[in-house]
Parts: structure tokens; sequence; C-alpha cells
């Protein structure tokens, strides 16, 4: 936005970052008189000494104030050539270019004609607003603007736009009118928007403000604001300011993509304004005289389906704690579905970036190992002791004890023993490699999204094996790690997220594929882990195969509960955080996948 008024006048003394033209070249039809007057005129015009380009015209006043605006445009550079003086009769004139780069390659182009008179102190430019351009007449000073890019909508893998433009209203009050009683009217009339909002929370904002700011108190959806606006009308110190950004259409639906592809269309908007000159009348009046329209920027469309994501929001609504579910297509990568409670929004992306013992969703990467480097077969009978201490741990089983099982029945009924016991006699790479195969631990750059997926490292000694064979010591994973493990197990390799498809994922690391007889066999121990073990809950779903987990943190009497799950070209992670169980994320992902699978009635 162009600096007018005062903004202006302080620009008076400003010189404008220009580099010094070479002398120009002109007819010398007049010697040293006529055209040493445009030249002398042209080169401070140039080089932006404003006294000296007023001083050469026979109005330095006139000259000087209106030059004054002129500084205001901060150019780059400007640049005059092409001088030429002719003589008509009794009329002397000055014909020339003034190039303005604004930056950016923002270039403003244009010829320029200026009367020279013959005065008692010498030849000078006969001072008109025309001198500094033809569209420029008396009282019109000189204005550039930028020109917004118009902000596009966010579009779904549907067609239907998820985020739009919308009006919003922030609340702000001064802090020293901020008593009990404005307090309180606040808290009564904002509470429903922001339970956060309290008396106390008003109060103590206030207080904490920085001198001359005003607390900001909230900002709400325009129809919001609407609803409430009488209950603070007169309200002491309240005031609001509004403005528009990119919000979701729905204002239902939410999901930590968002920001992400909000900042996207801000970078795009960004790199293709527009731009005017305008000559601006006293009243204010506008005359265009150079313009350059903003770069129209296309919807940007996500991987984000609207039915999917609405699906895994109402399938987290009935849980009040910390709570994330994340939804993979295996054969591109793209996410589907991101979705977190109130309770884990307030700890920013945990979906994305969280870092969890995975617990015994991991089983799926320690059986795969084990499978990998021959050490067993899916129906090698293996024991299963309802408790064992192996390299100095005591590992138990959740109340059972299954005797001597074939290995997927084991792996199906989540058997701690089973696992801790064939990790033992791994290299010491192993789970960490067929991790990274499965997709966890690798770092990805995904456009629009921050991501961590998790972290697996060797495990040199045994009892570090016995850790890490069911998702506790040093393993960690996001919810979104745990989703590509599933992926890669219905694409047989390491699967990248996408967010914006068409714009490509770079991964830090580029593993080999899994072996395909192993993955035939996770596959089929996923299958029974819901059709005969631990996820019984959703063997009515067709095709859903899956593995559950819990993962102690802190002291050990305290869990996470984990589900993982695939279903054709689907793969879901939910991570219910202190869940104490399993049972409350395989609920989750049940009233997930439930309408996405069986069919409309």
């Amino acid at each position: 936005m162009a600096t007018t008024g005062a903004g202006a006048r302080r620009c008076a003394a400003l010189v404008l970052a220009v580099a010094t033209i070479a002398p120009l070249a002109g007819c010398g039809l007049f010697g040293g008189g006529a055209e040493a007057a445009a030249r002398t005129f042209l080169d401070a015009l140039a080089a932006g000494d404003v006294p000296a380009a007023a001083a050469a015209t026979d109005d330095p006043a006139a000259a000087g104030e209106l030059l004054e605006y002129r500084s205001a445009l901060e150019p780059v550079a400007v640049r005059a050539g092409d001088l030429s003086v002719t003589e008509d009769g009794a009329a002397t004139t000055a014909r020339y270019r003034l190039s303005w780069d604004f930056g950016g390659g923002r270039l403003w182009d244009y010829e320029g004609t200026a009367a020279l008179r013959d005065t008692p102190d010498g030849w000078r430019v006969a001072w008109q607003p025309s001198v500094l351009h033809p569209g420029l007449g008396a009282g019109e000073r000189l204005r550039l603007d930028t020109l917004a890019v118009p902000t596009p909508p966010v579009l779904g893998r549907d067609g239907i736009a998820l985020m739009s433009p919308q009006r919003v209203v922030t609340v702000l009050v001064e802090p020293g009118s901020v008593d009990a009683g404005v307090a309180r009217t606040l808290a009564a009339a904002l509470d429903r928007f922001d339970p956060t909002i309290t008396e106390q929370a008003v109060l103590d904002g206030a207080s904490a403000a920085p001198p001359g700011q005003r607390h900001r108190v909230v900002t709400l959806r325009g129809p919001d604001y609407d609803a409430v606006e009488a209950q603070l009308a007169g309200v002491p110190g309240v005031g609001t300011v509004e403005d528009t950004r990119l919000l979701s259409t729905d204002p239902d639906l939410s999901s930590p993509v968002l920001p992400g592809l909000a900042a996207q269309v801000q970078e795009q908007r960004a790199a293709g304004p527009g731009w005017r000159v305008t000559a601006v009348g006293g009243a204010g009046e506008l005359d265009v005289l150079h313009e350059v329209a903003p770069h129209e920027v296309e919807p940007l469309v996500t991987s984000i389906g609207r039915d999917a994501q609405r699906a895994a929001q109402d399938a987290l609504a009935p849980e009040d704690r910390a709570a994330m579910l994340v939804a993979v297509q295996p054969s591109t990568g793209e996410l589907l579905a991101v979705a977190q409670t109130p309770a884990a929004d307030r700890e920013g992306a945990p979906a994305l970036v969280g870092r969890y013992p995975p617990g015994s969703t991991f089983k799926i990467v320690t059986t795969t190992a084990a499978l990998q480097a021959g050490a067993t077969t899916a129906d090698a009978v293996l024991p299963c002791p309802y408790t064992e201490n192996i390299q100095g741990r005591q590992i138990k089983n959740d109340g059972f004890g299954l005797g001597a099982v074939p290995l997927h029945t084991a792996f199906a009924n989540s058997c701690n023993t089973t696992m801790a016991r064939l990790a033992v006699d791994l290299p010491p790479d192993a789970l960490a490699s067929t991790a990274a195969q499965l997709g966890l631990g690798i770092d990805h750059v995904a456009p629009g999204m921050t991501t961590i997926t998790g972290a697996v490292p060797p495990a040199p000694r045994p009892e570090q094996r016995v850790e890490w064979s069911i998702g506790q010591g040093e393993v960690l994973a996001s919810p979104l790690g745990m989703a590509l493990v599933a992926a890669a197990v219905v694409r047989g390799e390491a699967v990248a997220p996408v967010l914006l498809p068409g714009r490509p994922t770079t991964s830090d690391a580029a593993p080999p594929p899994l072996d395909p007889r192993v993955l035939a066999d996770l596959r089929a121990m996923m299958r029974e882990t819901v059709t005969e073990g631990t996820a019984t809950a959703l063997a009515g779903l067709p095709g859903v195969a899956g593995k559950t987990g819990t993962a102690q943190y802190g002291d050990g009497t305290r869990s996470h509960g984990w589900f993982v799950a695939t279903a054709g070209d689907l793969a879901v992670a939910v991570l219910v955080v202190d869940g104490g169980s399993s049972t409350p994320a395989v609920q989750a992902a049940g009233r997930f996948l439930t309408p996405l699978l069986e069919p409309a009635g």
C-alpha cells in the first residue's frame, strides 16, 4: 500500500536507492543551456535528489512538493534516457523516457515531455505535474498500490471446497477498562465459542497485555460474532477488528492439516500479486496510470476427502481424551483424513508429529523382521507363556498365556512373550531396518505439512531388542507413522505421505521392498487379529485387518491405546492417549470404517 499524507512528508528528504545514471546524451542544438537544464533535472530525478530536481525548475516549491510524494513510492531505481531537445518557434521542448523499477519485476516505463524556459537565472524546466508523468494533473500525486491475488478455495479430493475466504472479527479490550464486571460480561458472551474464556482468564490476559496494546480476547467467524454483537455493545473498552481469513467452509470441519493448507495458499498468493500506479487527486479520486493484474491462482487441491474427514471426526467425537486418527491411501500415499479431539488440538498437530511408544502395534515390525530373517515361519509353533524373564526383563501378557501355539495365533492374540523371545536372537539392526522398510523412522518433506513418522534406533543389546519388540523402550511413532506402516503392508513397500497431489514428497531413505511371501503371511495374521484375535469387535466389517496395541508410559502404570487397520486401499491408525487399553482405539476405528465400508442403506 502506498504511503501518503504524513508518511510521504517523512520521505521528503529520502534519497532513493538508485544508481546514478550516466550523463544523458542530447542533440546539442542549444549548447549547454536548455539541454543542460533538462539533463540536470532528469539526473537529479533519477538519483532521487528532490531539492536538486526542484531547483532545476522554474517553480521549485511546487515541484518539490510533488516530488516528495514521488519519493514515497520508494523505487529501487529510476532511470532517465533518450533525451532530445527541440525548438518550434518560441517553444523549446525536452522529450525523454523515464523507467521506474519497483523491484520484484515491477517495471514502469513511459515517455515524458517538458517545456523549457529561458529565465533570468538561466534555462529551467517549466514546472507542471505532467513533467513527472503526462497523466498527472494539477493537485494530483503518484501512488503505488499492490493488488492482492484473490484468495482461492482449498478443494478436497472430491472437488468440494474444504476451505474458503471467511469474514472474521477479533474482539479486543482496553486493559485499563477491564474490571470484574467487564470480564464477566465477556466470558458470558464468548465462552460458548471457547470454554477457556472465563472471567479470570480475561482479567489475567488484560493484566498481561504489553503497554499500549489491547488484549485480544477471541477471533470469531463473522456469523458467530453477529450472534453476540448486541451483548458486547456498550461494554467499556471493547473494540473489534474485521478481517478475512481462509477457514474451513464447514465450521464443524477441523483438521490439523488445515493451517498448513492455508499457508500454502498464502504462499501462492504472495508469489503473484499485481500492482498499479495511480494519480490521486485532492479529494481522493483515482486515475490509473499503469496497472499489472495479479496472477490468477488456481484452487489448491488436497488429498483430504470431506466424507472421510467427517467420518474421522465423528469417530473421535465420543472421546474426551486426546485422540487422533490418520487415514492413508496406500496406493498413492495420499492422506484421506487427519482428525484430532480438542484435547489433542491443544498439543498442536500430534497426529502428524507426535512421538508415542507404539506398543504392540510394533509387533508388525517384529514379526516381519523375524520372518524376513528366516528365524521362524507363520505356522511355526512357539511358546506363549503368561510371563517370562527374558534378558533380565520380566515380560508378561495381559492376563493370559496360550502355551505352545503357531506364530500367527500368537500375533493375533498379541502375545508379548512370544515376540520378545523372537527378537532376542535378531541382529542388532534388524528391527530398525525392518521398521524403515515399513516406513517408520523415515523423514519426509511433504508440501503442505510437517511430519514425523517416528524413531527406531538400532538395538545392540539383547535386552533392548526385548523392549523394542513390543514397542517400548526407545521406539516411538506418530499416528501418521503407524498409518504408513499399515499402508506399507498393503503396498509392499514404504509409503511416502502426500497431502497435495501432484507435489512430490521427498524422503531421506528409500529402503528395499518387503518380501512378498512375508507380506502374504503378515496380511493373513492381521486379518486373523480381527476375525479371531484381539480386534474381533470389528469382525463384521468386510476385509478389515489390523493390529491392536497397548503402550505403557511414564511410571508404567498408565498406557496408551492403539489400533492400526487396513481395508482394501485404505490404511488407518488410531491412538487414544492414556486410553488404558486398545479397546477405545478399536471402537473409534470401527466408527470410522463402518460408514465407509458398509453399503449405503
